[in-house]
């Protein structure tokens, strides 16, 4: 495959079924569009963006560089997607209703403006191009409207497919990510806040006759959080385990643990 050929009004020769799934390449229109591989900071903030959006209450999917093929000569794979990222092989028919794009320095705008186009003519409702150089912003792209910019203190919206307004800070700073996410985590288990977790882990105690003080419930409470927080990242608690959180009355340590199973990958990097 030839490497980025100047774009011009001429169909490319090129159509989805000549690109792999492992390839480097996506297509605008049958011309070949490079992707190199992201740089630290970039990749980074893939990581983060792809946890606050996919752990939102309203979204059933995310994916991050999923390919989408709109028609048989466009492929195109946003940063992360929201929605439409079916869980089997191969390129997905359609467009995400939202996509985020992170840009850092080098990068080129025509290819970018023209990605956008791309997505926004296949479909796709919002995207948020996240600008990591320089100030930082995020440009909002909708079809039919003016490209609007936010900045931290913000908040993006995506009616219909978020249940969440996103802080414009968690789409950078982990953070603030996790702190959102958590957020998200609660209310996908019927919750709205921390305390309600807590207030309910005391009256559990009341209902069993404990003679629990207030730190006592308090102990109680973030014991379930930690709990619910594995439980909604899918990271199984043997018993052993699940009995050391629930009797731990350490409020400091259940603290600590509680923000460890925000962003764990497995059971063992909660004690450590």
């Amino acid at each position: 495959m030839a490497r980025n050929p100047r774009r011009d009004d001429a169909q490319g020769p090129f159509r989805v079924h000549d690109v792999p799934e492992d390839s480097r390449y996506e297509l605008s229109h049958g011309h070949p569009v490079e992707c190199a591989p992201a740089g630290g900071r970039h990749g980074g903030a893939n990581a983060t963006g792809a946890m606050v959006l996919g752990s939102d209450p309203a979204v059933e999917a995310a994916g991050v560089d999923t390919g989408y093929a709109p028609t048989e000569d466009t492929l195109r794979a946003p940063d992360v997607s929201v929605g439409n990222v079916p869980a089997k092989p191969g390129w997905v028919k359609g467009a995400p209703p939202l996509a985020v794009e992170y840009v850092d320095s080098g990068q080129d705008e025509e290819k970018l403006a023209e990605k956008v186009a791309d997505l926004l003519g296949a479909g796709t409702r919002f995207i948020w191009v996240v600008r990591l150089a320089g100030p930082r912003r995020v440009e909002v792209h909708q079809p039919g409207k003016a490209v609007t910019i936010m900045v931290p203190g913000q908040f993006l919206d995506a009616p219909g497919v978020l249940q969440n307004p996103v802080p414009v800070q968690a789409l950078f700073d982990r953070d603030a990510a996790l702190e959102a996410t958590f957020r998200n985590l609660l209310q996908r288990r019927g919750y709205s806040t921390l305390d309600d977790v807590r207030t309910e882990g005391k009256t559990e105690g009341k209902a069993e006759g404990k003679a629990e003080g207030k730190a006592e419930g308090e102990a109680a409470g973030l014991a379930r959080s930690v709990l619910l927080l594995l439980s909604s990242r899918g990271i199984p608690v043997p018993e052993e385990q699940r009995r050391k959180i629930d009797e731990c009355r350490d409020l400091a340590l259940l603290e600590r643990w509680l923000v460890r199973a925000s962003s764990a990958e497995r059971l063992e990097q909660i004690f450590t």
